[in-house]
């Protein structure tokens, strides 16, 4: 009756997880991907060019060795934009070639092309040479993930002011720079440049930022910003962006100040890729930011046969639970009913040092009225802390003092979205306070931390 079982619109993280579930059940899948080549904006230019970018950057400024050389030690002296391309380049070929024997080795088609709905059962796809070809399945799902969201009072030209897409493709460093937006992307940015000693401002209207991460690690993290010379400004909104007469940018906010910076990035939010869909066709409406509601259990849009994961469907738009959603999506589609997720997932930010967090914030537990306990271990509190030059980092947990459960568990600091797994698991699992107190840890190591916390959370619950 259909061309095919499953036709996927997007070969991101959820694209091609879906994809490949659907092939290893035994049904026929197409992907429709519009870009050059398959991997969508995870590989091209968004997780990976930017995890890239940071480990290049680290690497290549040896930002980790400053703890004992000093903060005039490098790797390399002049580091050019050059230098961070070779390897970006290198890493994302990698990863297509590797998406491509995945799709090669389980039988899943592609057509290369822009899919468009016609129908709720059909779509259409036009190559990049004008062509077009018809085909139709009996379920599709929507993975086309997110675009930048480009207002226009800003001038973006590709040469001074970019977007979080085009900054990858930095012609050359920059001796100044502002980041507008302090969300995941603006910060990661923000602090990658920074370690690579260009002067950043990070303007953000809001009066705070990632407000989904726990305070204190937000507090300690402004302090790391300040002791490195970010200048953030929060609180201020753009009242507009201009060139200036020496070919700089000039940033003026609505408190009166000016921020000049040899080139700007805008990285305040994203919009769903949504527009060229026809969408309507098939009976499906989006938000104001062309993001697709969904059923959270079984990612099925308002139309029972046609799915949406990903960046498209909004928070928490991360790889890892953006593939999770695609495999969810194709089993619900074949009739099987997939396990309940985890309770808790880890949220994980590269920035320069890396955030990452999973279960409660203190507020959260707070609001909820359960009585708690903090424990704190400082990175510098280890023995590899001190092998590897540490000066800052930490982990925050959260115990509840009634059933002593393990609630929340904060990092920040060098390895953060490493060890985040290992509070993920027991938080997961409804661990307690003494598998921390008494389970044995490698020595040395950072993950030793977990123990240290897990004691200074017990000697206060115990007097």
């Amino acid at each position: 009756m259909y061309d095919f079982d499953m036709v996927v619109i997007g070969s991101g993280p959820s694209g091609r997880r879906a994809a490949v579930q659907f092939a290893k059940l035994g049904r026929s899948v197409l992907v429709v991907e519009k870009g050059r080549r398959v991997g969508g904006v995870s590989v091209h230019t968004g997780t990976i060019p930017s995890k890239t970018l940071r480990e290049t950057v680290l690497n290549l400024s040896g930002w980790r060795e400053r703890g004992f050389y000093g903060r005039s030690y490098r790797v390399k002296q002049d580091i050019g934009a050059t230098d961070l391309m070779a390897r970006l380049q290198k890493t994302l070929d990698h990863e297509v070639e590797v998406l491509e024997h995945q799709f090669s080795r389980n039988m899943v088609k592609t057509a290369c092309g822009e899919g468009r709905f016609v129908g709720p059962h059909q779509i259409e796809v036009t190559a990049e040479n004008g062509e077009t070809k018809m085909v139709s399945a009996a379920h599709v799902l929507i993975a086309c993930g997110t675009r930048p969201f480009r207002p226009d009072y800003v001038p973006f030209d590709g040469r001074c002011v970019f977007d979080s897409d085009e900054i990858i493709e930095l012609p050359k460093l920059p001796r100044s720079l502002a980041v507008i937006g302090a969300g995941v992307i603006g910060v990661e940015y923000a602090t990658i440049f920074s370690a690579l000693d260009v002067a950043v401002t990070l303007i953000e209207p809001r009066p705070t930022f990632l407000d989904f991460i726990d305070k204190e690690l937000i507090d300690e993290f402004m302090h790391e910003l300040r002791d490195r010379n970010v200048a953030v400004r929060l609180g201020s909104k753009v009242n507009s962006i201009e060139h200036s007469a020496n070919g700089g940018i000039v940033t003026k906010l609505s408190d009166g100040r000016n921020v000049s910076s040899e080139m700007l990035l805008f990285a305040a939010g994203r919009v769903g890729a949504t527009d060229r869909l026809n969408l309507e066709a098939a009976g499906i409406a989006v938000d104001h930011r062309g993001r697709i509601a969904v059923d959270p259990l079984t990612l099925q849009t308002n139309v029972p046969h046609i799915y949406a994961a990903g960046d498209v469907i909004g928070f928490p738009s991360l790889a890892s639970t953006s593939m999770e959603q695609g495999r969810v999506a194709a089993c619900h589609a074949l009739g099987m009913e997939p396990m309940a997720p985890p309770e808790f997932f880890p949220y994980g930010i590269y920035s320069v040092p890396e955030i990452s967090t999973t279960g409660l914030t203190e507020e959260e537990v707070r609001t909820r009225g359960i009585p708690y306990e903090v424990g704190v271990a400082r990175f510098r509190e280890t023995s590899r802390g001190h092998i590897m030059g540490l000066n800052s980092g930490m982990m925050k947990m959260i115990f509840s003092t009634k059933t002593r459960r393990l609630l929340g568990v904060h990092i920040l600091g060098e390895g953060a979205t490493e060890l985040i797994h290992i509070g993920q698991a027991v938080l997961n699992l409804k661990g307690t306070i003494d598998y921390f107190i008494q389970n044995t840890f490698n020595y040395p190591t950072l993950a030793e931390a977990y123990k240290i916390a897990g004691l200074d959370a017990w000697n206060r619950m115990t007097r």
